[in-house]
């Protein structure tokens, strides 16, 4: 982050500071910040719980009615509905979310509060994720590394897991769809007034599609998966409770590169957290919290032709994070939280020079109040401090003002970082059959120099002292400004500015030519990006068991300085090999890669409360993105290879009958839209039923 950037936010925090010690005590609240009782209540925002529509920040509750409407089975269904959200295929055919055109990498996942790890490539594959034991998703949108830290430059999800309800409950759900894909979940759970246990356990498993039918491998292969997890809690007093948690997630899947190298890929990850709550008075309260988890993936490809092994890689990651943090209710209109903590990462790795420990301690605080009878404010930082790359100070702001009970306003600028991951400092990896080489910063100058004694360099483009220096961490500022509007009690709408910009961008670059013609390729930190537009959401109840829901999303993403090499006439292209070139306008230049201008969403939910009956028809739009620089002029323009814009349309029915059991059928890809050229994630048409037993 600029210079100017930070000054920017030390100013608005001195100002709000100012207002604040200014006050009056006198004033009347009209929203509490004590909101247990409210139905819409988001504790990722704030990490307090705050009513969704009082909130200063863009943010968005799916709810468990919304997922079983549905009939969701992974996190992948759900989010791709919503608006400014889209999964996107990675290389091994996981999902990554895109939010506000920014890349899965800096999306921070989260469940029940503590953060998932396993991105072996800067992607997190959200499919890892059931949605069978979820009570609700928190997505916030902007910069919210003053509350999280790393790597949530672009937004944080948070998916809150079910507790219990009082005496002894529980459900067994069975799916079936097409290309053989099942899903079993059962949950089971107890509570009383002391004592609470849950448990919940789901296996998916699917053959796979195939796409194109001329390859030997799929486009997704056979898969199976399990997701075990358990939740208890004690009271010991009014006072004080303790929470424990664990999860496990494993799965095998077929790994098939040809007719005689085939293989298999695993992943195996489990979490266990502890927390323990007391409350000193009306208004002290404390929390302890202690989270460790490890994600292991190994894949491997044998020669069935002799029986020998061809190639084998291993990820194993590790992270402990013990924290404490306090909440000071000031007031019944201002609090304040705090926190301190530790992380604690290691990762051991195949093509990795050295297996690399990252510890970092933090600490963070925050206020949250209404100064003024309509304006609530919300004002943090948070400063990270790393034995690898700099210290980072994550201020935020953010301001809602009720002009009436029908129209408010709302804004937020926040700084967001992303540091360099394992893979972009350490990597050192040599392709056995191309032949070319990938660095990561930190491994450069002793892989060069053992490299350029072999004979391999033919040409050194970069010097290795350029790497003396530490890689950056990837910083943002981001700003969100817009408005809710509810102008009866049926129509609500809400349209949200954003601008997210990203300075010190890593991206890779060739440093040195090798003898055999390949290349030496590793990270450094380059220009900056952008991503701007709006989001309009709206939910209209047309009439008492008829709603309608609808959104869109307008995206610019671009890189400053190739829209300036754009504005000043130095970018050329040709139509065909053989057609002379020609220089290129700046309307010419599209912008980043795998970035749609539009995105829209719409969702009609309809029930018949006296036959137990709900039914919904969805649709999401995605317009036209480019997949590849088809001039090689080294740009996204006019010219390059696109995506065609696509609609995807879904239907379900769910009838309950005898209180207990549900019956549901619904038809996902209506049209069989497939793109099996482009596209690797939509399967095609997939016909389903399922059933649900509560007890």
């Amino acid at each position: 982050m600029s210079l100017n950037k930070n000054n920017i936010l030390v100013c608005f925090l001195m100002f709000i500071a100012g207002i604040l010690n200014a006050q009056q005590s006198n004033t009347t609240e009209k929203d509490s910040l004590k909101t247990e009782a409210l139905e819409d209540v988001v504790i990722t925002a704030t990490r307090t719980k705050r009513q969704l529509s009082s909130l200063p920040l863009p943010a968005t509750i799916v709810s468990k009615k919304d997922l079983k409407a549905i009939n969701a089975v992974r996190l992948s269904d759900i989010l791709n509905e919503q608006s400014g959200l889209i999964t996107v295929p990675d290389f091994g055919g996981g999902e990554g979310i895109q939010m506000q055109g920014l890349d899965s990498a800096y999306t921070l996942i989260l469940i029940d509060g503590v953060p998932l790890i396993g991105r072996s490539a800067g992607t997190l594959d959200v499919d890892r994720i059931t949605v069978g034991n979820i009570k609700q998703i928190e997505i916030i949108k902007g910069a919210s590394s003053s509350l999280y830290g790393n790597e949530a430059l672009g937004g944080v999800i948070n998916i809150i897991t079910e507790t219990p309800k009082y005496g002894i409950n529980g459900s067994i759900q069975q799916r079936t769809a097409s290309f053989e894909t099942y899903d079993t979940r059962a949950d089971i759970g107890y509570k009383n007034d002391r004592f609470s246990i849950s448990g919940f356990v789901n296996r998916y498993s699917s053959d796979g599609y195939n796409l194109t039918n001329n390859t030997v491998s799929n486009t997704v292969e056979p898969f199976e998966n399990y997701t075990i997890s358990s939740k208890a809690t004690y009271q010991f007093s009014e006072k004080t409770a303790l929470l424990f948690s664990g999860r496990i997630f494993t799965q095998q899947q077929d790994n098939i590169a040809s007719e005689t190298l085939q293989g298999e890929s695993r992943v195996n990850e489990w979490n266990v957290h502890a927390k323990l709550n007391h409350t000193f008075n009306d208004k002290w309260q404390s929390t302890l919290e202690v989270y460790s988890t490890n994600y292991y993936a190994s894949e491997f490809l044998d020669d069935i032709t002799d029986n020998t092994t061809f190639s084998g890689a291993s990820f194993d990651q590790n992270m402990i994070r013990p924290e404490i943090r306090t909440v000071y209710k000031a007031s019944e209109k201002a609090s304040y939280i705090g926190g301190i903590g530790y992380t604690y990462e290691t990762l051991d790795r195949t093509f990795f020079s050295k297996t690399p420990k990252f510890k970092a301690p933090y600490a963070y605080v925050q206020y949250d109040g209404n100064p003024l009878e309509k304006l609530n404010v919300i004002v943090g930082a948070r400063f990270d401090n790393h034995n690898v790359y700099a210290s980072q100070f994550s201020p935020k702001l953010a301001l809602r003002y009720e002009i009436n009970p029908k129209l408010a306003v709302k804004g937020s600028a926040g700084y967001g970082f992303k540091a360099p991951d394992f893979r972009q400092l350490y990597f050192n990896f040599t392709n056995a059959t191309v032949g070319y080489t990938v660095l990561g910063y930190n491994a450069v100058a002793d892989a060069i120099a053992q490299l350029d004694a072999e004979g391999q360099i033919a040409n050194q483009l970069v010097p290795v002292s350029a790497f003396s220096d530490e890689l950056k961490p990837e910083s943002s500022l981001a700003i969100n400004i817009g408005f809710d509007y509810k102008p009866t009690s049926k129509l609500s709408v809400q349209l949200n500015f954003f601008r997210n910009t990203i300075d010190d961008l890593i991206d890779t670059r060739i440093i040195a030519n090798k003898t055999n013609g390949q290349n030496v390729f590793s990270y450094t930190n380059i220009n900056e990006v952008y991503t701007q537009g709006l989001e309009f959401s709206s939910t209209w109840k047309i009439i008492e068991n008829l709603k309608f829901s609808a959104g869109y999303q307008l995206l610019f993403a671009k890189d400053k300085a190739a829209k300036e090499a754009f504005d000043n006439g130095e970018v050329f292209a040709r139509e065909s090999t053989n057609s002379p070139s020609f220089q290129l306008e700046t309307s010419d230049y599209f912008g980043l890669f795998n970035r749609s201008r539009h995105m829209a969403n719409g969702k009609l939910f309809y029930s018949i409360p006296k036959w137990n009956l709900n039914t919904n028809l969805r649709a999401v739009y995605r317009s036209k993105y480019g997949i590849s620089d088809a001039n090689g002029n080294g740009y996204l323009d006019n010219y390059d290879d696109f995506v065609n814009g696509y609609a995807i349309w879904d239907f379900a029915v769910n009838k309950t009958i005898y209180d207990n059991y549900t019956f549901g059928v619904g038809v996902d890809n209506l049209f069989d839209f497939t793109d099996p050229q482009n596209i690797s994630n939509i399967a095609g048409r997939i016909i389903y039923g399922n059933l649900t037993i509560q007890f």
